[in-house]
């Protein structure tokens, strides 16, 4: 399990570092999620299907503005 924790906090951390080259801002929800992600807390699909839900709303919205 501890392996397990280490392994997703250093692919998190390679991640955040790959979008900060690349100059993406990481929001703070992407990051609650990675959290609950590397804690074991969520699966990985589960993170990203509700990531992707929040980037579904955030584009939904600003299609209305």
């Amino acid at each position: 399990m501890r392996e397990d924790l280490h392994k997703r906090l250093v692919a998190v951390k390679t991640a955040d570092a790959i979008n900060a080259i690349k100059g993406v801002p990481i929001s703070a929800d992407a990051k609650l999620r990675s959290e609950k992600w590397v804690r074991g807390e969520s699966t990985g699909e589960q993170m990203k299907q509700e990531l992707l839900a929040l980037h579904r709303k955030i584009a939904e919205e600003e299609k209305r503005e």
